[in-house]
């Protein structure tokens, strides 16, 4: 008998090579594959719905493996906790049918980007933000995020070189907002919210360093259309670091595996 589990997991991706296994690497995947490996003796590969980078974090990350052993999703999500690192955590199991496959179920994510722009350095949230040195301007990057909401040929925030056959992605929300940040300072960060039906290799990191380009006065509201023109990863922004990027949550398409929170 064999049973298929589909994890929740959270974890905080400082000190990780990304979600994906590679050799001599500390990874997510690695450190989650070592501890089934633990319980049931089994050399398993979680399967992960999203390929996070290195140093990006998650709050929801979908993950499925099929073990040979009769435990069921609770005795999986208990044994897991208790030999996984104190930076990754299980926060739901439950059996699926046989197949199951947490990319291709998963029908839309969001991702939020955390700036910290105040004058001064952050300090609770240093491993969690990207630190900005001068003032943003968020209506202005709201105004220019409007230009990506829909389906649309995203080559120009995409990471090259690049396999991808397909450059076409829907986004459906992208809200630029500001929040008081973990030190209570008000109005110390800006949040970029993403929410879309799949993402290219870097694609959220580069929307937020366009609409900080715009945001900083370096590029018009205007700007975006052109670089989705474009369809030319020079004509955009920078890259923003890893540490401001957490995926928020993953919703899938059948239905009773999605877990509300």
């Amino acid at each position: 008998m064999t049973r298929t589990i589909c994890l929740r997991l959270a974890y905080e991706g400082t000190r990780y090579s990304g979600w994906q296994v590679q050799p001599e690497r500390i990874t997510v995947q690695g450190e989650v594959a070592g501890a089934i490996r633990s319980i049931s003796g089994e050399e398993i590969l979680p399967r992960g719905s999203s390929r996070t980078d290195a140093g990006v974090h998650a709050l929801d990350q979908v993950v499925a493996f099929t073990s040979g052993k009769d435990l069921t999703a609770d005795v999986w999500m208990r044994a897991l906790n208790a030999r996984l690192p104190a930076d990754i955590s299980v926060l739901a199991a439950r059996e699926v049918p046989a197949g199951f496959d947490p990319v291709w179920a998963a029908a839309r994510k969001r991702y939020r980007y955390r700036i910290h722009d105040a004058p001064w350095r952050p300090v609770l949230a240093r491993k969690f933000v990207w630190r900005w040195k001068s003032r943003l301007d968020q209506a202005a990057m709201q105004a220019a995020a409007a230009a990506l909401v829909g389906e649309h040929d995203f080559t120009s925030f995409e990471t090259t070189p690049s396999t991808r056959v397909s450059k076409v992605r829907t986004i459906q929300a992208l809200e630029v907002t500001r929040h008081s940040g973990h030190d209570d300072a008000p109005e110390a960060e800006v949040w970029i919210e993403v929410e879309g039906n799949g993402f290219l290799h870097n694609m959220v990191r580069i929307i937020t360093g366009s609409l900080v380009m715009v945001g900083c006065g370096r590029r018009t509201v205007d700007w975006l259309p052109t670089v989705l023109a474009a369809r030319s990863r020079p004509v955009a922004g920078p890259t923003a670091p890893p540490e401001g990027l957490v995926l928020v949550r993953t919703w899938l398409k059948e239905e009773g595996l999605e877990v509300n929170r």
